[in-house]
């Protein structure tokens, strides 16, 4: 099962870098900015953290809350938010649960090899926990610029 624009986000719990585990359905109320990213402390996953990191404050202004997610386990997570003052958490999804449901788990060529992995791509889940909006195979630079946008004209 694919979620799709519109319908309600299944209640899926997954560990969490703040401890414990975090589900969308903890953040009713709020706008939930869910982002998908290949690999902790890699370029383009780096830059993208940090653009979200300095757009933290307008996002909470305007009720949101970003959560990150990648496969890497907690570990790792917790190295790349010491590293780079990240102050949203960070999810482990690796055994792909979520990064499946939101069909961003896809097969991926690099240098002539293929592999599973993430594909980039941002998710707005609404204040009742449908999702709102999809942006896929995203590119980072301007990324967040255009999502805190999306996110100014539905508040």
């Amino acid at each position: 099962m694919t979620i799709k624009v519109g319908e309600k986000v299944p209640a899926v719990s997954l560990p969490a870098s703040t401890g414990g585990t975090i589900s969308i359905s903890d953040y009713k109320g709020k706008y939930v900015i869910l982002y998908f990213y290949p690999k902790d402390m890699t370029p383009g996953c780096t830059t993208q953290a940090c653009d979200f990191r300095d757009y933290s404050k307008e996002l909470e202004k305007v009720n949101a809350v970003v959560l990150g997610v990648s496969p890497d386990p907690l570990s790792r997570h917790e190295k790349f938010i010491e590293k780079y003052d990240l102050p949203f958490p960070l999810l482990s999804d690796e055994e792909q649960e979520l990064s499946k449901l939101f069909d961003v788990w896809k097969l991926k060529k690099n240098f002539g090899k293929e592999y599973m992995g993430i594909e980039r791509s941002t998710f707005v889940i609404d204040q009742e926990g449908k999702l709102a909006k999809e942006w896929r195979k995203v590119k980072v630079q301007d990324h967040v610029k255009e999502v805190l946008d999306y996110i100014f004209q539905m508040s």
